[in-house]
């Protein structure tokens, strides 16, 4: 036998091994319709940025005034100006995290997928509980040490400072738990596998 006939018919073999798949069509439906999903997500969240860009703009020309060439702004609009920035950030955050945990948490708790569920439900609402703590810490109703009553660059470094104090602990807490969440549900895992076998034993 030549060896292309050998591979002709190392060919055939495969082909006929190979079985349709009866969810095919299903997946293709499932994959176009979350290619639709994430289309609309990256629309909306561009026409939320320019939105939101748009009211910062009209904000700031609204608030600033202009004397003697100096911008002036009063200390309590850029205040005001970081809240909304941080409730915004928060809002807008906390789901874009979620989006990619979910399938990590679903690879890591993948012999218990209830865990899992339950292990992004806390998650959230501990992300919620330390954004809302943090706003309510740093939040302030009267001019700080060294600010004035116009924004000077005191402010607009305190300012940069507590927007970025928030992003450093986000950012220290979800790598924690990206590192932490393996370990976890390889105990969880085993726990499971460990009251499996005991049931029977207990039984017999």
């Amino acid at each position: 036998m030549s060896l292309d006939q050998r591979l002709r018919g190392a060919l055939e073999a495969g082909a006929d091994a190979v079985t349709d798949s009866g969810d095919l069509f299903e997946r293709v439906r499932l994959t176009l319709a979350d290619d639709r999903r994430l289309r609309t997500q990256r629309r909306r969240g561009s026409g939320a940025v320019v939105c939101f860009v748009a009211a910062a703009l009209a904000v700031a020309v609204a608030t600033i005034d202009q004397r003697q060439g100096v911008l002036i702004m009063d200390w309590w609009i850029l205040e005001a100006i970081w809240f909304v920035v941080m409730v915004g950030l928060a809002i807008w955050l906390g789901p874009f995290i979620r989006r990619f945990g979910k399938s990590y948490a679903a690879d890591v708790f993948r012999a218990n997928p209830r865990t899992g569920k339950s292990f992004i439900v806390l998650m959230d609402i501990a992300y919620y509980l330390i954004f809302s703590a943090y706003i309510l810490f740093t939040v302030q109703f009267e001019p700080s040490s060294g600010w004035e009553d116009t924004v000077n660059a005191a402010q607009l470094q305190g300012t940069a400072i507590r927007v970025g104090g928030i992003l450093l602990i986000v950012g220290l807490l979800h790598g924690l738990n990206v590192l932490t969440l393996p370990v976890m549900g390889r105990i969880f895992t085993l726990n499971r596998q460990l009251d499996e076998e005991t049931v029977p034993v207990a039984q017999g």
